[in-house]
């Protein structure tokens, strides 16, 4: 048995734009410039609140990066609904997630920084929920890098760490990773580069979703 714990943003659906002006626009609500589309990537992957204090080069989150999370989250799904702010699988991402579903030996997980809501949001609306046995969010766990959100999923699953893989396109995926005992696949059709994440402990990089399936299967 293995146990297979994909990443959200980045990595199975295609949600920078829809994150970045987000962002933008709460920044700008408190009187803040407004950031470029580089400082939102470098931050995806991180729970919220630490991603607005990192974002502004604060080494700890304040009263205002809670403040300003709490307002991204309140008006995150008006923009969502915007007719130009979709958020798509990324191609080949379907029928990867069909293949792994139908192997009786895998178990499938996500491990995210969004929200619990949020990750619901994107698994129904793809179809996905009946193929996802396991996940822990930044409602449920500290934010990546720390191991706890795989180490949760293999407590819950009874999988061991060294039977796990963990698939993402952000440093902090790889790190956690690492810092947890399992596998460390980087994606290079995410937000960071394979350089980075080769640094960050990846121990091989999958360029298309279908390269997946020979390191997994």
């Amino acid at each position: 048995m293995k146990l297979v714990l994909f990443d959200c943003d980045g990595t199975l659906v295609d949600s920078v734009r829809l994150i970045h002006e987000v962002m933008a626009r709460t920044f700008v609500d408190f009187g803040h410039k407004r950031p470029d589309v580089a400082s939102t990537k470098s931050i995806i992957g991180l729970s919220l609140d630490i991603a607005i204090a990192r974002m502004q080069g604060k080494p700890h989150v304040d009263d205002e990066a809670i403040a300003m999370t709490a307002h991204y989250k309140s008006i995150f799904p008006d923009v969502r609904d915007e007719g130009d702010m979709q958020t798509p699988l990324f191609d080949g991402i379907k029928p990867l997630i069909e293949t792994l579903a139908a192997r009786d030996e895998l178990l499938i997980g996500a491990v995210t920084g969004k929200s619990r809501r949020g990750l619901e949001h994107i698994l129904e609306a793809n179809g996905f929920t009946p193929y996802f046995a396991v996940s822990r969010t930044a409602d449920d766990c500290p934010s990546k890098p720390h191991p706890a959100m795989v180490t949760e999923c293999c407590s819950e699953t009874g999988m061991d760490p060294h039977d796990t893989i963990v698939i993402g396109d952000a440093v902090y995926d790889m790190q956690m990773a690492k810092a947890a005992g399992a596998t460390a696949i980087g994606v290079a059709w995410g937000y960071a580069s394979v350089e980075e994440l080769l640094a960050a402990g990846a121990d091989t990089i999958a360029h298309h979703p279908n390269d997946l399936l020979s390191h997994i299967l």
